[in-house]
């Protein structure tokens, strides 16, 4: 359905929206234009497959039949059922534990702000703001008003919609994603098996993981709608659907398009109208704050935007507010805003089997297929609940939920319905991310199932350690160019035994220790209840599972090893650094050579300059990379472009190099040419540049360009 509205109409609009006290509907899908600018066009892109299907005969969740139609809010939720055999949380306990637990993290991460909600049997139990949402002006964190980025918790909005579209039977959960695209956002690749809508919902499409460069913009000019993103940024396909689990944000913003492709709809005014009014949650939005631009969905109003949190990046000189990050690129991926009160409306409607306040926003069938597992890499592991992460807990529980980030923001959601509890917690700052991921097994713990006095340890044996130490890599990365370089360095764990038998799995400069469980290749987490399954090939550990189920490690055979790379660039550099100081300090009688040996020696000294100056290229780029933002939006950075070029050119001389050894060593009399030793020399850094051009082409570095 297209609508159209002149700049006189959007006027009276707002006069009536005024009138009737509807500005929370203004403030997400009636955003008015500038006077000078006529409104955006809700264009309907593409067919809308199944349109003639017979719906079934469940009804629809009610909804708004209009954006400007405010919704109806009850002041307050019916008390739910207390879950039988738990003892709710005090309130005063809780508040006071949290009190403790939030605000030593403040101190010692640094954290600007931090905003949390729970609730329990249909009731807030505690909701809070801490700290500041903005330096400049002086604005503490409310939790009723002060909207943090959710980041991917966004997703969780994205699945009820396209859950709600299968329910009513306009879309298939097995079937090909590309029934529900226009064409020019339709998955490539025949030798490759179709990717389902399931398979985008497990995160199992086969997709690399690209983000540098666009999944964040600083600039609202560099925004793209989502359609024109989607064709744009088409990652590679790397693998079967199915096979694996790789962590997609590209995947989940095709199946955003997909459902808004076959209702008709922009995503943001859908899961406005299908989930956010429906709901209540007057202070969430999908929407960026950024100017009008007609060929983007309307933006957040200045009402909300003023209500937003500031990120921050915290310095040596203090925390620095950072511009706004814009997502509306990817808004069913991650491009929701909320505050704590309108996430505690958010959690009791996942409690409540999708019905809130008297209206039922998704199905209870729908509800179940959320908390049940629809993807498990293997037993005991990680899995996905529609979407949803299959959260295990202390005390044996379950929960479903999700986490998410930005570059400065922070959330988490989990809900167990076992305990009628769920927790929200976001943070505002990039030192953050430990506090989230902790709170709500920290409640848990604390409330329902006390660590045992002594932690169990099974320890391994010399034989059985074998079988598990190596090197691993990631499945969530970029495959290809200067981000597959990236990738390559950032997504290695190393595991290894410690004395006692425990397994220490090194990744992203953290150690975490696991202990042996009954069950073999199962390893359970020292401080949590998340687990680590290894799968074995010949007797030896060929990939393990960890938790959160975002991706699968595969062993890394001894050519792709980081040690080996490591060496061979030590090596080089002290090659190149020798072959330019032998310019100036051979003397006479060294320097006799034929016209061939000339020409090499001036070779191998173009080598030498061209691979020092990739090396220092990459130690700028290295020691500016603490600054994400830096990386970000910088990307592909110029250090690592110019570095790329140096070594493909250094490695194309090589190649000529080794050509002439033949003629080099052959020579002509001794008196007229190199001695022997300047002969092993020059062969020894030919051969040495040329592995380490091998090695930097397996690691996508000769080339920086996109895979």
């Amino acid at each position: 359905m297209t609508s159209r509205f002149s700049s006189r109409a959007a006027l009276i609009a707002v006069m009536i929206g005024f009138l009737a006290s509807a500005s929370f509907a203004q403030a997400q899908d009636v955003a008015p234009a500038p006077p000078s600018e006529p409104a955006a066009t809700l264009a309907v892109e593409g067919p809308r497959p199944y349109a003639s299907q017979q719906r079934r005969a469940r009804p629809r969740p009610v909804s708004p039949r209009r954006a400007e139609a405010a919704p109806v809010i009850a002041p307050s939720a019916p008390i739910a059922r207390p879950v039988a055999g738990v003892t709710p949380l005090p309130a005063a306990e809780l508040e006071a534990f949290v009190d403790g637990l939030i605000r030593r993290s403040m101190i010692e991460d640094h954290i600007a702000g931090v905003t949390i909600a729970v609730v329990q049997n249909g009731q807030v139990v505690l909701k809070k703001g801490y700290g500041v949402a903005s330096l400049k002006e002086r604005r503490a964190v409310d939790p009723d008003k002060t909207l943090f980025r959710i980041a991917s918790i966004s997703k969780t909005f994205t699945w009820i919609a396209l859950m709600n579209e299968i329910e009513a039977g306009r879309m298939r959960l097995d079937g090909p994603v590309n029934l529900y695209l226009p064409e020019p956002l339709q998955v490539r690749g025949k030798d490759k098996a179709p990717v389902l809508l399931r398979h985008l919902m497990t995160h199992t499409p086969g997709f690399e993981d690209r983000a540098l460069g666009q999944l964040f913009e600083q600039d609202w000019k560099r925004v793209r709608p989502l359609n024109e993103y989607l064709r744009q940024e088409r990652p590679r396909r790397v693998r079967e659907p199915g096979a694996l689990p790789a962590y997609s944000n590209y995947g989940v913003a095709l199946a955003g398009a997909a459902v808004a492709n076959v209702t008709g709809k922009p995503f943001e005014q859908l899961v406005a109208e299908e989930i956010i009014f429906p709901a209540g949650m007057t202070h969430t939005t999908f929407r960026d704050a950024r100017p009008w631009r007609d060929d983007l969905p309307a933006p957040m109003t200045a009402a909300l935007a003023a209500e937003r949190s500031a990120g921050f990046r915290w310095t040596q000189l203090g925390w620095r507010e950072q511009p706004p990050e814009l997502t509306g690129q990817v808004a069913p991926a991650g491009g929701g805003s909320s505050t704590a009160a309108d996430m505690s409306r958010y959690m009791m409607l996942l409690l409540g089997n999708g019905t809130l306040d008297g209206k039922t926003i998704y199905s209870p069938r729908t509800a179940q297929t959320f908390r049940t597992l629809m993807y498990q890499p293997a037993p005991e592991a990680a899995g996905w609940n529609a979407g949803f992460q299959d959260i295990a807990l202390p005390g044996g529980r379950r929960g479903y939920g999700h986490n998410g980030a930005t570059l400065w923001f922070f959330s988490n959601m989990v809900v167990v319905p076992d305990l009628g509890l769920g927790v929200f917690i976001a943070v505002n700052t990039d030192t953050g991310a430990e506090l989230p991921s902790v709170v709500p097994t920290a409640i848990i713990e604390r409330f329902y199932a006390p660590p045992p006095a002594v932690p169990t340890l099974r320890p391994l044996s010399p034989d059985a350690a074998r079988i598990y130490e190596g090197d691993y890599l990631g499945t969530r990365r970029a495959y290809g160019g200067l981000e597959g370089f990236i990738g390559r360095i950032t997504q290695r764990a190393e595991v290894r035994v410690t004395p006692d038998g425990q397994l220490a799995v090194l990744s992203d400069g953290r150690s975490t220790l696991w202990n042996a469980t009954e069950k073999p290749g199962v390893f359970q987490a020292s401080d949590s209840a998340k687990t680590l399954v290894f799968e074995t090939v010949g007797g030896r550990g060929s990939r393990f599972y960890p938790s959160p189920g975002f991706s699968a490690f595969e062993r890394i055979t001894f050519p792709m090893g980081a040690g080996l790379l490591i060496w061979i660039v030590a090596l080089s550099a002290f090659a190149a650094i020798a072959t330019l100081a032998g310019v100036f300090m051979r003397d006479r009688r060294e320097t006799r050579q034929t016209p061939t040996q000339t020409r090499a020696n001036l070779l191998q000294t173009t080598q030498a300059t061209l691979w020092l100056i990739a090396l220092s290229c990459v130690g700028v780029f290295a020691a500016n990379s603490g600054d994400i933002a830096w990386v970000f939006y910088g990307w592909p950075s110029g250090w690592l472009v110019t570095a790329s070029a140096c070594t493909l050119v250094a490695s194309v001389l090589t190649v000529v190099t080794l050509v002439m050894a033949p003629v080099v060593w052959r020579g002509g009399r001794r008196v007229d040419s190199w001695t022997t030793l300047r002969k092993l020399a020059f062969t020894y850094t030919a051969l040495l540049y040329a592995v380490l051009g091998v090695l930097l082409m397996l690691w996508n570095f000769l080339l920086p360009v996109k895979g």
